[in-house]
This record gives C-alpha cells, structure tokens and sequence, in this order.
C-alpha cells in the first residue's frame, strides 16, 4: 500500500485495485493508534476514526488536492505507479 503523503504524524495511502469494499475513489489514514477510510469525492468518514484535529487537517488536505488524489486512484485502480502529494503544511 504506497504512502503518498505525510503530514502531522497522519500517513495517508492509497491501495492498487481497491474498489471492491467501498466502491468509490477513497484513502486510507493512519495516525497513531488510529486507522480511517475517508472518501476522496466529499471527504465523508467511510469507515474507523480519528482525533477531530487530524480529521480536520485532512478533510483541508482533501480539499486543497482533490484532482491529484482522484488522479491517483486513476493510476491506483490500473495499478499504475502513483505519485506523492504535497503534504499540508
């Protein structure tokens, strides 16, 4: 599962042929003990949790790189090689 951002301690990945369980564009989150599934589309929580401030920096991060992560799953779904985003800072 590459990781293709980093950011405050929450390491965002994106799975190759990862369309059977949730069926649309999404990432996957860790931060700590925590684990999270968030849609790329309209950044709802599909599945898990984590600490409000992580979620909201991500759902900001979604925001400000929303073509790039939706051209990853792109390359992700053909199990193309995919590129890092640029971390929140």
């Amino acid at each position: 599962m590459p990781v293709i951002s980093m950011f405050y301690g929450v390491i965002v990945m994106m799975y190759f042929f990862d369309t059977d369980k949730h069926h649309l564009p999404h990432i996957h989150l860790k931060y700590a003990e925590y684990t999270c599934v968030i849609s790329i589309i309209d950044s709802e929580v599909l599945e898990g949790d984590l600490p409000k401030n992580k979620l909201r920096l991500v759902i900001a991060w979604i925001e400000l790189h929303r073509e790039e992560l939706l051209a990853n799953w792109e390359l992700a779904i053909n199990g193309e090689k995919l590129f890092e985003i640029k971390p929140l800072q």
